[in-house]
């Protein structure tokens, strides 16, 4: 990546994050040159600890591409932090409302203009009690059918040895061993021309979790299960485990 690409926002903010990651882990990276070029990509990563983004931000960066997140519009709102997240070009994202369709503009926008979104597919951390994927949703699908850019799918372990969900608890020790292999790009080339039908979409996002889950099973051994579902909330006003 050209450092003369990058304003001064996001200078500050690689000089900002970058020494603190390369103390504290020690790093694995593969597969980097699947991120390579200047064309548009949809970089979809596992999601297993809140310590993933700055992780997954280092090794795109280090790939040479300025990696992209989205964030909840509310937070691009905050005086001053908003500010920052705009000059550093992320991208605020609305949900549950009309004003999603002018979220999926900016991010068709961003990949004309040759970026490298990451988007978490899960959405959250992932509620597998052993920490493999789980069921997704769909926006990757959608953002993909939309524009045609690949989709590279990034999985890693070790981010969890920073901090872990299931405990809550942050490792502050220097030079953790954290893993990270980027993929060749899922082949979705049979939904191309597909309608974007609530069907199409999960079919899509179940091929790209699975590719996920498999890539970490690669990586951390063990045999995967099938990708986890959340389980049903009780319907309101019935007791749980009561028969419908």
């Amino acid at each position: 990546m050209a450092r003369r690409r990058l304003g001064f926002w996001q200078r500050f903010a690689v000089g900002l994050v970058k020494p603190v990651m390369t103390v504290w882990t020690r790093r694995t990276w593969r597969g980097q040159e699947h991120l390579a070029g200047d064309a548009g990509v949809i970089i979809v990563p596992n999601h297993i600890s809140h310590a993933d983004p700055l992780v997954s931000a280092h090794f795109v960066y280090d790939s040479g591409r300025w990696p992209q997140f989205l964030g909840k519009a509310s937070v691009f709102r905050v005086p001053v932090v908003g500010w920052i997240l705009h000059r550093c070009r992320q991208i605020p994202v609305e949900r549950g409302s009309v004003e999603a369709v002018r979220s999926l503009d900016a991010l068709v926008a961003a990949l004309d203009e040759g970026g490298a979104v990451v988007i978490y597919p899960e959405g959250t951390t992932t509620r597998q009690p052993e920490l493999w994927p789980m069921k997704a949703k769909t926006g990757a699908a959608r953002l993909a059918l939309a524009t045609g850019a690949p989709v590279v799918p990034v999985v890693m372990w070790g981010p969890e040895r920073i901090f872990d969900p299931r405990t809550s608890r942050l490792n502050p020790r220097p030079r953790i061993p954290v893993t990270v292999v980027a993929g060749a790009p899922v082949d979705l080339s049979r939904w191309a021309d597909a309608p974007p039908t609530r069907e199409t979409l999960e079919e899509m996002t179940d091929a790209i979790m699975l590719r996920l889950r498999d890539m970490l099973a690669e990586i951390r051994g063990g045999t995967p299960p099938p990708l986890w579902e959340r389980p049903a909330r009780p319907s309101a006003g019935r007791p749980e485990g009561e028969a419908a």
